[in-house]
C-alpha cells in the first residue's frame, strides 16, 4: 500500500523549529478507547487500552517544548501504528532529531534506517519504554502522558495508569533526508511524529 505523510504547520519554538508529520494513513491499531464502551480496540495481547477521556484528541500537543499532533482517538479508527518495518515518505529536507510519542509492550529497542535523498541509509536506535502502570522510564524517555486507569475489554482498573513516553532519535549525518523505516518491532506502537528541522543553539 502507498502511503503519503501530510505535513502540519511549521511550529517555532525556543528549542528550534520543528514539523509535525499525520501518520494517519499508516495507523493499524487501536490503542485509545472511551470507558463507556471497551472492547473494540487491542493494544497488547489481553485486548487492554487507554482511556480516551483522558488524553488528547486531534491536538497539537507540547510535549517538553517539542509540539505533536495527538492522534483524534475514537475507539473505533486505529490511533497508533505498531511498527512493522513501515516506511515513512517525508519532504526532502534537513532533520536534526526525530521525535515520537510512543509507548512500548515491555520495554523495547530495536533499530530504526534513516533515507537520505542522495540513496545513502543511515541505521538508528529507537528505544521506548513500557507502557505498562507504574513502569518507570528506561531509556531517557520523557513521560508524555500517564492515564488515572487502564482499559480491560469489560471494565476499567483503576490504580494501573499506563503511559506514553516521549522519545527522539538524532539524525547524526547531515545531509537531506527523505524517509524513515521503522523498526520490524511490534511490541513498539507509535502515536506521533515531529521532526526537528533547525535546531536553535
Amino acid at each position: 500500500m502507498s502511503h503519503e505523510s501530510t505535513w502540519a504547520t511549521v511550529h517555532r519554538r525556543p528549542s528550534g523549529i520543528f514539523r509535525t508529520v499525520d501518520l494517519g494513513s499508516y495507523a493499524d491499531c487501536v490503542g485509545i478507547e472511551f470507558t463507556r464502551r471497551p472492547g473494540d480496540g487491542a493494544f497488547n495481547i489481553w485486548r487492554n487500552t487507554f482511556p480516551a477521556e483522558d488524553l488528547p484528541r486531534g491536538e497539537i500537543v507540547d510535549v517538553g517544548g517539542v509540539p505533536f499532533c495527538f492522534p483524534a482517538a475514537d475507539g473505533r479508527h486505529p490511533d497508533n501504528l505498531r511498527c512493522r518495518g513501515q516506511r515513512i515518505e517525508l519532504p526532502v529536507g534537513r532533520v536534526d532529531w526525530l521525535c515520537f510519542l510512543a509507548a512500548a509492550e515491555r520495554r523495547t529497542e530495536d533499530t530504526l534506517s534513516v533515507h537520505y535523498a542522495d540513496g545513502a541509509t543511515r541505521a538508528q536506535w529507537l528505544r521506548v519504554s513500557d507502557f505498562w502502570p507504574e513502569t518507570p522510564p528506561r531509556f531517557g524517555d520523557v513521560l508524555a502522558f500517564r492515564t488515572p486507569y487502564l482499559l480491560y475489554q469489560r471494565h476499567a482498573q483503576s490504580g494501573m495508569a499506563p503511559a506514553i513516553w516521549r522519545q527522539r532519535v538524532p539524525v547524526t549525518i547531515p545531509g537531506d533526508v527523505a524517509a524513515v523505516t521503522l523498526p520490524e518491532n511490534p511490541a513498539m506502537h507509535i502515536f506521533a511524529l515531529t521532526l526537528l528541522t533547525e535546531e536553535e543553539m
